[in-house]
């Protein structure tokens, strides 16, 4: 959804974590996560370069400025899902940029989630130890 602004909404989910990403083109590539540099909320160089990688592949680096609020989960949950934000606001930008992101495997929302604990049970599979006697 483009707004007044000329920016691009989406949001991205993984596990328990959600990301609104706006999307406003003709930026200097400058990526701020909950008011603070890319580099400073993802400190491991494999997550900001997981929530990067859409544009890596679509080759639109720099072009862009992206404004991220997650919240929710983990760390690696909100990288992947801001990684899903903006992949799915590059398709709102341009349509043409879906194949590319979907052959990568950008435009999938993983629906993998903790299992929950069962009763009787330490954990959700784990036992407790069988006595025969």
């Amino acid at each position: 959804m483009a707004t007044a602004l000329n920016q691009f909404i989406a949001v991205g989910r993984r596990k328990n974590a959600v990301a609104r990403v706006y999307l406003r083109p003709g930026g200097s590539g400058k990526v701020v996560v909950n008011k603070r540099e890319l580099t400073e909320y993802f400190p491991t160089i494999w997550r900001s370069t997981s929530v990067t990688s859409p544009f890596d592949v679509t080759e639109t680096t720099g072009q862009f400025d992206v404004v991220i609020n997650a919240k929710g989960g983990g760390m690696t949950g909100q990288a992947e899902a801001c990684r899903l934000g903006i992949a799915r606001a590059l398709v709102e930008f341009n349509e043409e940029l879906r194949k590319p992101l979907r052959d990568a495997g950008y435009m999938t929302r993983d629906p993998r989630a903790v299992e929950r604990k069962k009763y009787g049970q330490p954990k959700a599979r784990k036992r407790f130890q069988f006595s025969k006697r």
